[in-house]
């Protein structure tokens, strides 16, 4: 591909990224209308009733039947699990609505519960160098979320009931997007995702699926920090990934 993967040399000199720019206005996929926005009165309706709905199958019938507006509702005023309670915010997602890539990490850490958004600080700063480098950028044709929009407290591992009642509104955002290719950042995303205790050396280097969408596995940013040896089997990863994409364009 001829690039440079600058992020992949050294870990101390990682810059800081330019500011984000807006999220992309949203563009709709060929064949299908935009819906008409629900009125306020509804909204709040909606994401209440799915904040208190007791029956998990209900519970998730109802985020699948929400679109945009009423799930970026429903997550702020979610309870189902006691992560609310020591939440300073929820972590929704931020990007592309219609990216072809989406990036899943685990959870929310301290510096995205205070400012609300996914992969930030060092970390953060570490994936947007590794996007760029395959000519990718926050914002634009990247969607990027967590398996969890609440912080666990002392960024523990999430537990399986959390994982389960905040799933559905992961699914959903998957469903709205519809990515070609979903990119599991870390070892609890993708055996959250691909439910299995597998390593991450066995996962990778694969074309999985979740929700039907082809998903390949690679490390988190914040253990690339960590680990700089790693930091070259991450490049591969995202250059499999670039190849894994192509192909499904071609076909």
């Amino acid at each position: 591909m001829g690039l440079v993967p600058v992020w992949r040399i050294r870990t101390g000199d990682v810059a800081a990224s330019p500011v984000p720019p807006p999220a992309l206005e949203t563009k709709l996929a060929p064949g299908f209308a935009a819906s008409p926005a629900p009125p306020p009165a509804l909204v709040t309706k909606i994401a209440a009733r799915v904040a208190t709905i007791p029956d998990a199958d209900a519970r998730e019938r109802a985020i699948r039947a929400m679109g945009w507006a009423e799930l970026k509702r429903a997550v702020p005023d979610c309870s189902a699990c006691a992560l609310h309670r020591t939440r300073t915010q929820t972590v929704f997602g931020i990007g592309d609505e219609n990216a072809d890539w989406m990036l899943v990490g685990e959870a929310p850490g301290a510096e995205e519960d205070r400012l609300g958004e996914p992969f930030v600080g060092q970390a953060g700063r570490l994936l947007d160098n590794m996007l760029a480098a395959i000519r990718l950028k926050r914002g634009e044709n990247v969607y990027i979320a967590n398996v969890l929009k609440c912080r666990p407290p002392a960024n523990r591992n999430p537990e399986p009931d959390e994982v389960a009642r905040c799933s559905p509104h992961l699914v959903r955002q998957i469903e709205l997007i519809r990515p070609k290719l979903i990119v599991a950042m870390g070892r609890f995303a993708a055996q959250a995702l691909l439910n299995s205790n597998a390593s991450i050396a066995s996962m990778r280097g694969r074309v999985h699926r979740y929700q039907g969408v082809p998903t390949i596995v690679t490390y988190h940013p914040a253990y690339l920090l960590r680990s700089l040896p790693d930091k070259s089997k991450a490049w591969a990863d995202l250059l499999f990934a670039v190849r894994t994409l192509r192909e499904l364009k071609q076909v």
